[in-house]
């Protein structure tokens, strides 16, 4: 068998494994409308961890404390920071009666990582209903507390929101940004749809404070700088426990990085966690992004040698009508249709950075959360 053969026969497998991940899992997301869940508001204490974030505190916080929400508390935890991030947290605690000030010190640094400085904000919290979000993040409605917390239940103490990125005009670093929070959105979304919830994002995540203390915190990967959302929703979701919410109301949206070396340094804390996921979330996670990689490279491979050429075409066709299919019903419900038409492109883009940031990795590892 010729060398020529064995690249097409392999690229055979790799459309078809590529195309029954989408169907088998992305589309269980693509197909499913979201729901309002809006019930009796239940007291809930939203946490704010922040380092050196004295501006954004500034601009965004008032977004929170105007929220249409009848019972709530802000918990503002500082994580050593050596702008005027306690200042404003102090002007905000002191205009406010149900905005709470956590201080972590300089001495208590040692623990490393913002771990350890949300614990102390999740002990320092009156309520058992937690909702998380970051300095940065605006919500995109006054009822994003209603929203989100509309999907507790006696079944549910978890829930999943979505965190977007604003759009910038004439940036393809921003369409790569706003790309891959899609697809990691709708892989995470997918996922616990169909009862292998593996991830939630800092940004947008509620759960119970019961759940955080049961099963002993961030205790089992304090040591890891990152994963506070992650890693800590891979260990205690199960396909009962978890909830989707991904009304518009309920996102939330960040200002994204305004370079690739910024973006890059982000990445590299983020997928410095997937190592430690629960190990049938890395099979699956790491077949479909090993077939995504060998896709681009034998369809090029293929098309360059030219070997039947026809059915190369028409099996990277079908592939990406499927891929269109899921990313676009999944783009729509996230009011991310500008998208859609470069997705091939941005596909493209996308798994040569995350090819590049995983051998980075393995090199060197991040230090810090900020």
């Amino acid at each position: 068998m010729t060398l020529p053969i064995i690249l097409f026969y392999a690229f055979i497998a790799v459309v078809s494994i590529q195309i029954i991940y989408y169907l088998s899992f992305l589309f269980s997301f693509g197909s499913k409308r979201a729901e309002t869940h809006l019930k009796k508001q239940i007291p809930i204490s939203v946490i704010i961890c922040a380092k050196n974030e004295a501006e954004n505190l500034k601009k965004n916080l008032p977004f929170i404390l105007n929220q249409a929400y009848s019972n709530f508390e802000i918990v503002l935890v500082n994580d050593s920071s050596f702008d005027d991030t306690l200042e404003v947290m102090k002007d905000f605690s002191s205009i406010h009666n149900n905005v709470k000030l956590v201080d972590v010190k300089v001495s208590e640094a040692f623990w490393g990582n913002k771990k350890y400085a949300l614990t102390l904000g999740i002990k320092a919290s009156k309520n058992d209903f937690l909702v998380f979000t970051d300095a940065d993040c605006v919500p995109n409605s006054e009822h994003w507390l209603a929203h989100l917390s509309g999907n507790f239940s006696n079944e549910k103490s978890i829930i999943l929101g979505y965190g977007a990125y604003a759009k910038k005009k004439f940036s393809l670093l921003n369409k790569l940004i706003r790309f891959e929070t899609v697809m990691t959105a709708m892989q995470y979304f997918s996922y616990a749809q169909v009862g292998l919830t593996y991830m939630g994002v800092g940004r947008n995540l509620a759960y119970r404070k019961e759940l955080f203390f049961n099963n002993s915190g961030f205790n089992n990967h304090m040591s890891i700088k990152s994963g506070d959302d992650d890693l800590f929703i891979n260990e205690v979701a199960n396909a009962s426990n978890t909830a989707l919410c991904f009304t518009k109301d309920s996102f939330t949206v960040s200002e994204p990085k305004s370079s690739f070396k910024a973006w890059i340094l982000q990445k590299r804390r983020h997928i410095s966690t997937a190592p430690f996921y629960k190990m049938k979330h890395k099979l699956l996670l790491g077949l479909f992004y090993t077939t995504q990689l060998l896709f681009w490279i034998l369809a090029i491979s293929l098309l360059i040698i030219g070997f039947t050429w026809y059915w190369v075409v028409a099996l990277i066709s079908l592939r990406f009508i499927i891929q269109w299919l899921c990313f676009g019903f999944t783009a729509k419900k996230l009011e991310e249709t500008d998208l859609i038409i470069l997705t091939p492109i941005l596909e493209l883009f996308l798994i040569s950075l995350q090819l590049s940031i995983f051998i980075a990795n393995l090199i060197s590892k991040p230090k810090h959360w900020k």
